[in-house]
Parts: structure tokens; C-alpha cells; sequence
């Protein structure tokens, strides 16, 4: 989906007309209308605004251009009610919810995250020697490792 109508859906779910979403955004109707009119693109600082009030990703709004993954865990975040928040309520989208929440990492070490996701995560046809290995591996590659 492209910007114009991830907006335009974004506002039509929560029954918003435009003069409403431009109150709240502090612009005005005609910029909601060339948005969704594909004219025009919010400036950053707009989609900003527009990420907190429809509580989504700012990649969720340019289309998902990229994907996410936690720099914690390595787990996709191709969801937006798993990405992490910050504590005043901005999302963050470095982290998973369960690996960073309000601001604090869960995990003191990469060694408890490790042996939290073996446990998780093995079975009969990934067994935990064989996770174990691969977390090794991956885990260290992330940014929040790297930067410890």
C-alpha cells in the first residue's frame, strides 16, 4: 500500500473526517486531502504525529519499505503492536515489546537471553544444542549487543 492510502485507512477506521485529523495534526484539510490524494507526502516531523496518534510505525505509514527486525532478540517486527515504546509513548523501532519495555531491556546479558530463548524455542526439530549455536552465532551480531 502506498502513503496515500495507509492515511487514508488510518482515518477512515477511526470514523476521522479530515478537518479532524488536520486539528489534531495542525495542519490544515487541504494537506490531509493532498496526502491521501497521493499529491503530497507528510514532512517527518508530521509523520511523527501521525505515528503516535494512529499508534503506528513510521514505516507502517511510508508503505513498510524495510523490514524490521529487534536488535535485541532478532525477531521480525512486522507488526506494529509488537514494536517496543519508549515511556512517554513513542514507539521504538529497534526492539521488540518483550525485549525492551519503558524504557529498560529486559535481558542484563546476552548469555539470559540466550538461555531463555533455547528454552522457548527448541524442539524436536531444532533442539537446543543446535539453537543454542545459532543464538551464539546471531545474537552478538545485533545492535544492541554490539554496543555493550
Amino acid at each position: 500500500m502506498e502513503t496515500k492510502d495507509i492515511i487514508l485507512k488510518l482515518r477512515t477506521d477511526r470514523d476521522m473526517s479530515q478537518d479532524e485529523l488536520a486539528e489534531k495534526l495542525f495542519v490544515t484539510r487541504q494537506a490531509v486531502s493532498r496526502w491521501e490524494n497521493g499529491d503530497t507526502v507528510p514532512n517527518t516531523e508530521t509523520l511523527k504525529l501521525l505515528s503516535a496518534l494512529f499508534d503506528v510505525s513510521i514505516n507502517t505509514l511510508l508503505g513498510s519499505p524495510r523490514r524490521l527486525i529487534c536488535q535485541c532478540c532478532g525477531m521480525p517486527l512486522d507488526d506494529d503492536a509488537i514494536i517496543s515504546h519508549e515511556p512517554d509513548g513513542e514507539l521504538n523501532e529497534d526492539y521488540c515489546k518483550w525485549c525492551y519495555s519503558d524504557g529498560n531491556f529486559v535481558y542484563a546479558s546476552i548469555e539470559q537471553l540466550t538461555d531463555f530463548l533455547v528454552g522457548h524455542m527448541s524442539n524436536e526439530q531444532w533442539p537446543p544444542e543446535q539453537a543454542r549455536a545459532y543464538f551464539e552465532t546471531s545474537l552478538p551480531k545485533l545492535k544492541h549487543w554490539t554496543n555493550e
